[in-house]
């Protein structure tokens, strides 16, 4: 039966997304059998072309994506190359879990109440610069997306770092960083002509994925996106949200437009990868040994500090609003701690906190199931993923969500498990697994076969092996994996959304709804029981394990 596990694993990933696809692909033609339309036709394309907006929508879906994702992979670029194996980094080694673990909505919001033009960093300077009143300056939802593609760099810095510390041990980058030297080249310098050459193709599928979603983000763009006009996938979500049904068409000429912009852009890329390689190439045979790249250390360690400053401050942000009285600019703290905020959110956060619990759990549980079961297949049957089936296992996370989840709206709508939690669960599992996976494969493939060997010698079988050796030493992997999970199902807005059909309620899609409103205690309180939800299940994944095997320390693998 193990055997059988892959395919069912790629089957419940992929088959959505395929379904999804085909599901967008019929209403994109002008079928839709529910509006009367059963003549495919371009009508609906016609009909996206007439927008006036749709120029600037997919200019500034490219521009964000593409800028968003050069600067994020720039910056874990230089702070690799001049920090990777020092105390500093070690340092940033340790707080990667709790930035990752910070909902992409919480991290927007916390972000826009430190730029935003009655900010935190603009009553900081307020005093120096004679302001009385917030200056009339347009930083967020500026037209040109500069503060949507800030929020989306210092969330996608932590996710390439944690990608690049996965592949980095296979290098050896020691080796390479001490002959380059040995020959004379600065430290930086070295590891971007050495490592970054080897790396690269570690990290490809994590950078494409970084870019399709920098694309195609709904909820960051909802809070520090343009709006007049959107980006393009905001303007889909809002023509799938239309009353007028016939709208639903446009949509999905859209969504499509949107995954033919997304591959368009991954083409580019690809394209940038030759002119980059063809740059380094003769830049090694210049010669040049840049020794002294010591402006390049410092500038990687300041843009790094102030990535990390924007989320740990902009969190902070999130609770003093939650707290504040009275506060007027340009006073760097409120008149008054209170908390009357939490008192009158508090009772109506229950139930979309519960909801929230009710559908990361059971996504989490099937994913960790069918994952161990890939792994454990591995182990037993000897099978190897291919590099195919890594692209594959990636495919969830490239694809644009706005391209097949409206698609699999209407399949939802056709099956009648619209609006359900159980339809919510089942779209969360294809995003949850990929991440599930990625998190635990490698522990698990790294743990010493040998223990196996000696627990088969004294008559184990090959499942007892399993749940009596190798899943207990494994624990605080898997706890790390299921954390992982429930943080990526935590943020999910868009799938809860359409599955949902706005009828399950969870804490994100309650904190993006108050996007559009100017009530920043609400904000803050919403944003910060979003953060707990995706914090707490890493707290427990460091705590569950020294708790269980505090007098075995033998057991705690990893």
């Amino acid at each position: 039966m193990l055997r059988l596990a892959p395919a069912l694993t790629l089957l419940v990933m992929l088959g959505p997304v395929a379904a999804g696809l085909a599901g967008t692909l019929l209403p994109a033609f002008g079928v839709m059998p529910a509006l009367g339309r059963i003549e495919p036709g371009l009508m609906p394309f016609r009909d996206l072309m007439a927008w006036p907006g749709l120029p600037r929508a997919m200019a500034l879906s490219a521009g964000t994506g593409l800028a968003a994702t050069a600067l994020a992979l720039g910056l874990t670029v230089l702070i690799c190359a001049g920090w990777q194996g020092t105390r500093a980094f070690r340092w940033l080694e340790r707080a990667l879990s709790p930035l990752l673990s910070v909902p992409h909505a919480a991290a927007a919001f916390g972000l826009a109440f430190l730029i935003a033009p009655s900010g935190w960093i603009a009553r900081a300077i307020a005093p120096l610069a004679g302001w009385e009143r917030p200056p009339d300056l347009l930083i967020l939802q500026d037209p040109l997306g500069l503060s949507l593609i800030a929020g989306l760099v210092v969330k996608e810095v932590p996710f390439l770092l944690l990608m690049t510390l996965a592949a980095l041990p296979a290098l050896r980058p020691g080796q390479s960083l001490a002959t380059a030297r040995s020959l004379g080249y600065g430290r930086s310098t070295g590891w971007l002509l050495t490592v970054f050459p080897r790396l690269y193709p570690q990290i490809r599928l994590p950078v494409y994925a970084v870019l399709a979603f920098s694309m195609s983000v709904v909820d960051v763009a909802l809070i520090l996106g343009p709006s007049t006009p959107p980006t393009l996938s905001v303007q889909v979500l809002r023509w799938m949200n239309d009353p007028d049904l016939a709208l639903r068409l446009r949509a999905a000429a859209g969504a499509l437009l949107q995954l033919a912009l997304t591959v368009a852009a991954l083409g580019l890329w690809r394209l940038g990868e030759a002119v980059v390689a063809g740059l380094g190439r003769s830049r090694i045979a210049t010669g040049r040994r840049g020794a002294r790249d010591g402006a390049l250390r410092g500038v990687s360690l300041l843009l790094g500090a102030l990535s990390a400053a924007a989320v740990v401050l902009g969190l902070a942000a999130l609770a003093v609003w939650s707290l504040a009285g009275f506060w007027g600019f340009p006073a760097l703290l409120p008149d008054a701690l209170t908390l009357k905020s939490w008192m009158r959110q508090g009772g109506m956060l229950i139930a979309p906190a519960t909801e929230t619990l009710r559908i990361a759990l059971p996504a989490v549980a099937i994913a960790l199931l069918l994952v161990l079961a890939c792994l454990e297949a591995e182990q037993r049957h000897g099978l190897r993923p291919t590099q195919r089936a890594l692209w594959l296992l990636y495919l969830p996370l490239i694809v644009p969500q706005i391209a097949f989840l409206p698609g699999l709206q209407i399949l939802a709508l056709v099956g009648g498990i619209d609006g359900t939690r159980a339809a919510v669960i089942a779209a969360h599992v294809i995003f949850v697994l990929p991440y599930l996976f990625l998190s635990l494969s490698d522990p698990y493939r790294a743990w010493d076969t040998r223990h196996a060997a000696v627990a088969r010698a004294l008559g184990a079988s090959p499942s007892g092996v399993f749940w009596r050796v190798r899943l207990p030493m494994l624990l605080r992997p898997v706890l790390t994996a299921v954390a992982v999970g429930c943080a990526v199902s935590v943020g999910q807005f868009l799938p809860t959304l359409l599955l949902g059909g706005g009828r399950v309620p969870t804490l994100t899609t309650e904190a993006v709804a108050l996007a559009s409103g100017g009530a920043r205690r609400v904000i803050g309180v919403t944003a910060l029981a979003q953060t707990a939800a995706a914090f707490l299940p890493f707290a427990l994944a460091l705590l569950l394990p020294a708790l269980i095997w505090r007098n075995r320390r033998g057991l705690r693998h990893g």
